[in-house]
């Protein structure tokens, strides 16, 4: 879909390298893993946790024009589901080309229904989803 994905932890590359060759879940990774050890990035994403020593779960999606569009933190032991931030990915893509619409919490994919934001939707984004109503 034409993203640059980039995962990157507060482990040394040696320590990925180990995770890529022995962790099963992640045989099918072609994209690169960037150490940060000296927790500099986690800081500047403003997800490390200076209390523990520890960086957060963050997701950051990312505009090519370097506009952070969306952002999760999860605390240490929730990972992250790969459908929602797919979601999450192409709502965005297609709001570069909509950029008057609004993709709603279930919104999937291109074809779904989305909302025109107004100060009618106000109180009524139910009825707008269920087509009763055209706020």
């Amino acid at each position: 879909m034409g993203a640059e994905v980039i995962t990157v932890s507060c482990d040394t590359k040696f320590v990925h390298l180990a995770w890529q060759k022995n962790e099963k879940e992640l045989a099918g990774v072609r994209y690169p893993m960037g150490a940060d050890p000296t927790s500099k990035l986690a800081r500047m994403f403003g997800v490390y946790d200076e209390v523990t020593g520890l960086p957060l779960r963050g997701t950051f999606i990312i505009s090519p024009d370097g506009t952070l569009l969306s952002s999760e933190v999860n605390f240490y032991n929730l990972g992250r589901n790969i459908d929602e931030l797919m979601r999450k990915f192409k709502a965005n893509i297609y709001l570069r080309k909509k950029p008057r619409e609004a993709c709603p919490s279930k919104w999937k994919e291109e074809g779904d229904r989305t909302l025109a934001p107004s100060a009618k939707m106000v109180g009524h984004v139910h009825e707008a989803l269920q087509g009763s109503k055209d706020p």
